[in-house]
């Protein structure tokens, strides 16, 4: 019997993915909706969870509008690195122009939060997702949807939600 290469037994599993959604510009509950709808259409990949939507308080310095925060959960036959590229494509497609400068409005923000239990620290991808421990705004909807998900290296997903600081984050 032959040996299966391994990258084919990875493209044949499904793995659980979890993506950020933010929006602060040209009605942020429509765009995160628009996004919902997106992912659920992204081949390899099933949209199976939508958390509900969540106005929070903008992230930095930047002086801007309120966010409009949720997360997606997904199963995906893609590895994190073609997810990673989809979503990118999907921003452009739902409008996103280039950062004019970190944590600044935009229309629409998707960002891979965890694959499974995959760990990866490149130049383009960061799995977790860096900062998740920080961000209520991430950390509220990914509860919603997946509170005992074990975030690696960080810990469960409830756990760090009640640690984090609540800096107005309020259900829609």
């Amino acid at each position: 019997m032959n040996a299966v290469p391994a990258e084919a037994v990875t493209s044949l599993c499904w793995l659980p993915a979890y993506v950020g959604v933010g929006s602060n510009l040209a009605d942020p509950e429509a765009q995160v909706r628009r996004a919902f709808d997106a992912l659920d259409r992204l081949p390899r990949s099933r949209l199976i969870a939508r958390s509900p939507l969540y106005r929070t308080a903008p992230f930095g310095e930047v002086a801007q509008p309120a966010f409009v925060n949720a997360v997606a959960g997904l199963l995906t036959q893609s590895s994190p690195e073609e997810l990673l590229a989809a979503l990118r494509n999907l921003e452009r497609e739902l409008g996103r122009e280039p950062p004019r400068g970190r944590w600044g409005p935009r229309v629409i923000d998707l960002d891979l939060l965890v694959v499974g239990r995959e760990e990866r620290r490149t130049d383009t991808l960061t799995l977790p997702h860096g900062g998740i421990a920080e961000r209520d705004f991430v950390l509220y909807p990914l509860a919603d949807i997946a509170p005992d998900l074990d975030v690696p290296r960080l810990g469960r997903v409830a756990t760090l939600r009640d640690r984090v600081a609540n800096r107005g984050v309020e259900r829609l």
